[in-house]
């Protein structure tokens, strides 16, 4: 699987699940801290071309892919895909 960059804060639990379950797959991961950086939902909006209501924002190489639960049903289709 392509590169994972976890836009997220350290505070949010399911930031820290989306990192934990990288970790556990062995997927390579690059964790962005928003607050560290200081980047806003709006810059992540301006990014992705809609509106950003939570986080983590995960993309997957340069494609975005939405919240935690999105994340983790794409790693279980991409993963069985690979499988088969």
């Amino acid at each position: 699987m392509e590169q994972v960059t976890i836009y997220g804060r350290s505070s949010c639990g399911f930031c820290i699940m989306a990192k934990q379950l990288c970790e556990r797959l062995q997927l390579p991961y690059t964790w962005v801290d928003m607050v560290e950086r200081g980047i806003s939902k709006a810059d992540l909006a301006a990014q992705i071309g809609k509106p950003v209501y939570t986080v983590p924002q995960i993309f997957v190489g340069s494609r975005h892919i939405g919240g935690y639960d999105d994340f983790s049903a794409f790693v279980r289709e991409n993963l069985s895909e690979a499988a088969r």
